[in-house]
């Protein structure tokens, strides 16, 4: 195959979009860089479950990737229910909290998945797609990479 046909084969995949709601800077920064670096769009980086909420209605991402406690009034799994309520864009739980009165609150909310920090690259790759293929988004789209 040519190159330019490669190009063009290569330019009508989608990359699924992910948001990332974290509030401490460099793990937000090396979080972007594994997604990036798996393939994966990030679509923004937000530190507060408000503006988590205002970008997912704005843009709308494939996925979204959020720490349970944040900056602001609203904590991560406050703002992971709005959002799946309002928008069903699924979310995965990142937390280096293992305060079991926190989890029980989360498992009642709506979610694809749970990452605790630390974390390594594989284990945030596997829950990622376990998440895009579990949300139906793109079970059946042939123009999509997960």
């Amino acid at each position: 195959m040519k190159d330019s046909k490669k190009k063009k084969v290569a330019s009508t995949i989608k990359r699924p979009k992910i948001l990332i709601v974290e509030d401490e800077n460099i793990i937000a920064l090396d979080i972007q860089y594994i997604l990036e670096n798996l393939g994966y769009s990030v679509s923004d980086v937000v530190s507060s479950g408000e503006e988590s909420i205002e970008k997912a209605s704005k843009i709308r991402p494939d996925l979204i990737l959020m720490d349970i406690k944040l900056k602001g009034n609203i904590d991560g799994i406050t703002a992971a229910e709005q959002i799946y309520n309002r928008f069903q864009i699924p979310v995965i739980y990142l937390t280096a909290y293992g305060n079991e009165g926190v989890m029980k609150r989360a498992k009642k909310v709506r979610h694809f998945g749970y990452i605790n920090k630390p974390f390594e690259e594989r284990e945030l790759q596997t829950v990622i797609e376990g998440a895009l293929i579990e949300s139906n988004e793109y079970s059946n789209d042939k123009n999509i990479t997960i």
